[in-house]
């Protein structure tokens, strides 16, 4: 075609005047500023909408942590160790001291003020957030030991995450728990065994439920050490609906000494779950 174009154009030159050359000369170059300017304007459209991070259309879903600021003010941080700072929100949340939550959110700025990013909350979902409990014979059976099926175990900055199904039926919320069993130190590394409790309270329905609990690992640290390994027992579903029960462990290392770098880590995609446990 654009053979086709220039061509025409030579056959109008050797057919025409010297007046109507520079006429044609002059309407070609006026069509060519044009065309110009069109690309250019394209081409700055097209910039612009590939640019997304700054469109409030645009947002992600992460888990960080609340840090109260105050009586309703607070930042969040992220579990690779990225400062946020709440310039706007769409809705009135009330921060609560090591609250772990799902945080949907736009970024507005860059580094600022100290803060890595200004962002925009679209919304803010509490997860349950728990301290380890020691298990001893006094609460051993308030804790339970009924198995659950964990989707996924891994540590985010302080704390152990767990994504995790359990049978429910509507009666009573069950109750999860981490609880420790021991401790021990050797001249390789520092050492934690937990054990992940599930109490469903003779709940009769084999109908799966998702969960998500945050346990803080702080209380663990150890001076003079910069990490912590731990060893998580959960009783499990292997295979459903057979419902065969195994004893599954989960090793982790909890490192503190350089958290926000050493704990980053792929999170799966995080799902609002229900709220039938705590």
């Amino acid at each position: 075609m654009q053979r086709f174009y220039y061509s025409c154009i030579l056959h109008v030159y050797s057919v025409t005047t010297d007046d109507q050359k520079q006429k044609v000369m002059f309407d070609l170059n006026k069509n060519i500023y044009i065309l110009c300017i069109v690309i250019i304007g394209i081409l700055f459209t097209n910039i612009s909408c590939d640019d997304n991070t700054r469109s409030l259309r645009n947002f992600g879903i992460d888990i960080a942590t609340v840090v109260p600021q105050g009586y309703n003010s607070y930042y969040l941080h992220l579990d690779n160790g990225v400062k946020l700072w709440p310039a706007s929100t769409d809705i009135e949340y009330m921060p609560k001291e090591n609250q772990r939550v799902f945080l949907n959110y736009t970024i507005l700025s860059e580094e600022k003020d100290g803060f890595d990013h200004y962002i925009k909350v679209n919304d803010v979902w509490d997860i349950l957030t728990k301290q380890i409990v020691r298990l001893n014979s006094q609460n051993e059976d308030m804790l339970g030991n009924d198995p659950i099926k964990t989707n996924a175990v891994w540590v985010g900055g302080d704390y152990l995450n767990v994504s995790f199904m359990f049978n429910y039926d509507g009666e009573r919320p069950h109750a999860i728990n981490l609880a420790s069993i021991s401790s021990y130190s050797d001249s390789s590394q520092l050492g934690a065994e937990l054990t992940l409790r599930h109490n469903s309270y003779n709940s009769g329905s084999s109908k799966l439920y998702e969960g998500f609990v945050c346990f803080d690992l702080k209380p663990l640290r150890v001076n003079d050490a910069d990490s912590v390994h731990i060893s998580i027992k959960i009783n499990e579903w292997v295979d459903l609906p057979g419902n065969d029960i195994k004893e599954k462990t989960y090793d982790v290392i909890y490192r503190y000494g350089n958290s926000d770098l050493a704990n980053r880590t792929e999170m799966p995609i995080p799902v609002i779950s229900s709220k039938e446990y705590y």
